[in-house]
């Protein structure tokens, strides 16, 4: 999703004026053609993730529309006041593009990991959360929300699901039909989800907005038996499904990242079988709920 990144952001830079791009020390070389075209519109503002959020707030007072870079716990958990003082408080218009997902850098520690961003950051009153699960999703929805009057947080992963699905900010799809589970994954676990659940008598509905939530769509397709599968923070978006559901009786169950630090280190697909998260337990843990 990074590589589409940068070539997203190169087509806009080229066409609006008025974006100005703010690097926090990761991913510049990548960025070397906006460097050179773009100078007085391409910052890396280095390791100083809180001042950076601080100057793309007074960039988007300005009339300009700031977008922000890095992975993700350095934007989320060291700049979270910035966000929410700067940008959600005053309402102001500005991108935040990490990348790392929870833990992509599943070698480098606990310093790098981030499973705890959407809990975080949906919190702040009025912020959009848009989780893509590929390159394409994440292309068509920069270019239709990254000038909407709002503070919007995409979440890109270095990992993505290969399914080529029409959607739209702020719609869920679905994907299949079925009737034993509602079963609701995010972003790019849809490619393990996905493959667990194909043959298995069980609606899917894929969200790659977070907020806004289509609460429609789920109300559409409610079972009484919802099951959440999110490469996050299990029961992040547990309040989103129950304030749509307010007044029904279901029975709710997260498949996500246990609360708890990740000691280990090794390849994502070592710590996804550590937690638990790998295709084969997954299918286990949905069929035991259906």
């Amino acid at each position: 999703m990074r590589k589409q990144f940068t070539s997203t952001l190169y087509d806009i830079m080229t066409v609006d004026k008025n974006t100005c791009l703010l690097l926090g020390d990761i991913g510049v070389f990548g960025f070397k053609k906006c460097f050179e075209e773009f100078p007085n519109r391409t910052y890396n503002i280095g390791i100083l993730e809180q001042s950076m959020v601080g100057l793309a707030a007074g960039l988007s007072k300005a009339n300009l529309i700031p977008i922000v870079h890095t992975i993700a716990p350095f934007i989320v958990e060291r700049a979270l006041e910035q966000i929410k003082i700067d940008f959600g408080y005053q309402k102001l218009n500005g991108n935040f593009v990490s990348i790392g997902n929870s833990y992509d850098y599943s070698g480098l520690g606990c310093t790098h990991h981030c499973p705890g961003d959407i809990l975080l950051l949906s919190s702040i009153p009025g912020i959009q959360l848009i989780s893509p699960g590929n390159g394409k999703e994440f292309d068509y929805l920069f270019k239709q929300t990254y000038n909407n009057n709002s503070p919007t947080y995409f979440r890109l992963s270095e990992y993505e699901h290969n399914l080529d699905l029409d959607i739209n900010f702020g719609k869920a799809n679905i994907i299949k039909k079925g009737s034993k589970a509602l079963v609701i994954c995010y972003g790019n676990m849809l490619d393990q989800v996905y493959k667990v659940v194909e043959d298995l008598d069980v609606t899917l509905l894929y969200y790659s907005t977070i907020l806004p939530f289509d609460s429609d769509t789920l109300k559409k397709h409610f079972n009484d038996n919802i099951i959440i599968c999110e490469p996050f923070y299990e029961g992040s978006t547990n309040y989103l499904i129950n304030h749509s559901l307010k007044g029904m009786s279901y029975k709710l169950s997260n498949i996500g990242i246990p609360r708890e630090f990740i000691l280990n280190y090794g390849k994502k697909s070592q710590i996804d079988k550590l937690l638990e998260l790998d295709i084969n337990s997954i299918k286990d843990k949905i069929i035991k709920l259906i």
